[in-house]
């Protein structure tokens, strides 16, 4: 438990901990692990990157027992061994944390803390006080004030994560795996998150870091790994890396060349025109414009209404003031099939949950807003559905075999593509971008940014939500800020800087905390 980790004799040398020596996998035909060859020392944070689909996560299973390795060995201290579930390797000090959390929903959170290790009292009753109080513990040294009795099903995305890593360090950590570990946490949340991975650190745990997020990895790793396209590429201290080298070890290729910049575009009519739209308690009267091929950019804090617009407007929750016209006519969006039919889409931020069927194929979910234009006499034409498909999957570079693949099974990247193809298949008059790049690697990252001035200077009218400031000043002709539900400024291209947007951004909390 956190807190209560004595450095061993073995934490103090130069061993490591954990080694992995020319490991091998394939699915069938498909190569997803080449000769991976690294160590992990303990008392040390390893930084793993690498682009969506280079194989990291099922490095990540093959260590903890979810998948079994081709060839190679993997040796905890210096010792091999073959893990054949998750469970053998938790017992050997291994845990992994995962991006999407797996818990039990209708089970308390104390419950899926204890899972499989419930505290008893005599003739095997559950001591619930103790697993209460373990719990407590537990979410108090990682800064979260869940209740350890509330139902899982309640719990937002960011106290799933807490609950799953404290669930991690209810056992005797040695290696510690974190796999996008704040891709739902707020920069906050994460430093809290950061902290108990540094105290970790320091009382001997190995920490192996996985994220997209390059000053994460910066901030955080004593040492880096590289893989690309399913080989390991270096593993080097990580003060002997910069940006710029960590990138192009990554993508091969510079990072000045990975980022497409729009630069003196055309702009058309007016396509999207709000007025004074309002949602009670969520936003008030924001009022904007998006013309032909202009890429308008939407930045402010996490939780200051950005989402909630986007989703007024595709007609999730509709609007109980204000006024819309989409084409010179005005509409009233009630929900998103009439958007669609109108021509406005919209790609929302959690796609996982909200924006594809992931047990279904790439196919099926493309073609799923279309199916009426495929069918006959209620019929869906299947050669044209796939034929549609395979076309959307080669423009959108999606790196899969077979257009039939199970969209779960894709990376984030690949993902992100299903989804844009998914919604530009209903060819729309204007896209509502809701953190277009959050989850995905830096290569994705750059397809995507390709993909929207592509999109834009074609003529579409693109609303573009963003938490990356980098990201929304290089695509954004313009750039609203939205401050606790209010539209409080809008910055032209070329006046709105990094330090302007933020300091816009906290202005209505700071106005709100006097």
């Amino acid at each position: 438990m956190l807190g209560d980790i004595a450095l061993s004799p073995e934490q103090n040398c130069k061993i490591p901990i954990l080694s992995l020596d020319g490991i091998c996998k394939s699915f069938g035909p498909v190569r997803a692990l080449e000769d991976i060859t690294f160590d992990v020392f303990p008392g040390r944070v390893h930084g793993l990157v690498g682009e969506n689909g280079a194989g990291k996560s099922t490095l990540v299973k093959i260590i903890t027992g979810l998948e079994q390795a081709d060839a190679g060995r993997v040796l905890l201290s210096g010792e091999a061994v073959r893990f054949h579930t998750p469970i053998e390797a938790r017992a050997h000090g291994i845990v992994a944390v995962y991006q999407d959390p797996k818990l039990f929903p209708h089970l308390s959170v104390a419950e899926n803390i204890a899972l499989g290790a419930y505290p008893t009292l005599p003739f095997g009753v559950i001591n619930r006080k103790r697993m209460y109080g373990t719990a407590k513990v537990l979410l108090e040294r990682l800064g979260s004030e869940v209740d350890p009795q509330a139902l899982v099903a309640g719990l937002s995305v960011a106290e799933h994560q807490f609950v799953e890593i404290a669930r991690a360090l209810s056992s005797d950590v040695k290696i510690l795996i974190l796999d996008e570990p704040t891709s739902a946490l707020t920069p906050a949340e994460a430093e809290r998150l950061f902290r108990v991975v540094r105290t970790l650190r320091d009382h001997g745990t190995a920490v192996i870091l996985i994220t997209h997020r390059l000053e994460e990895i910066e901030a955080m790793s004593d040492d880096i790994s590289v893989i690309r396209d399913r080989r390991h590429v270096a593993t080097k201290d990580a003060k002997s890396v910069d940006r710029a080298s960590l990138v192009q070890m990554m993508v091969g290729r510079p990072l000045e060349t990975l980022f497409t910049r729009r630069d003196q575009p055309t702009f058309g009519k007016e396509v999207l025109r709000v007025e004074n739209l309002s949602l009670t308690g969520v936003f008030d009267n924001v009022s904007f414009s998006v013309r032909a091929g202009e890429v308008v950019g939407m930045g402010g804090l996490v939780g200051a209404g950005r989402s909630e617009i986007a989703q007024t407007l595709f007609g999730i929750t509709p609007p109980t003031s204000g006024r819309v016209w989409l084409n010179d006519h005005e509409i009233h969006p009630h929900n998103p099939r009439q958007m669609l039919d109108l021509g406005l889409a919209y790609l929302p931020e959690d796609r996982d949950r909200d924006g594809l069927i992931m047990p279904e194929t790439i196919t099926h979910n493309i073609t799923l807003p279309i199916l009426r234009r495929l069918s006959h006499w209620c019929f869906v034409d299947r050669s044209q559905e796939r034929v549609l498909a395979e076309d959307a999957s080669k423009s959108y570079r999606a790196l899969t075999p077979t257009v039939e693949q199970i969209v779960s099974a894709l990376s984030g990247g690949n993902r992100q593509k299903v989804a844009f193809a998914k919604w530009l298949a209903t060819n729309p008059v204007t896209l509502i971008l809701d953190e277009p790049t959050h989850g995905i690697d830096i290569g994705s990252k750059a397809q995507v940014h390709e993909m929207v001035a592509q999109l834009a200077s074609r003529g579409l009218a693109v609303l573009l939500i963003s938490s990356d400031l980098p990201e929304l000043l290089a695509m954004s002709d313009r750039i609203l800020v939205i401050a606790e539900g209010t539209l409080v400024t809008e910055f032209l291209k070329n006046d709105a800087t990094q330090e302007k947007v933020m300091m816009a951004a906290a202005q209505q909390t700071r106005r709100v905390r006097r």
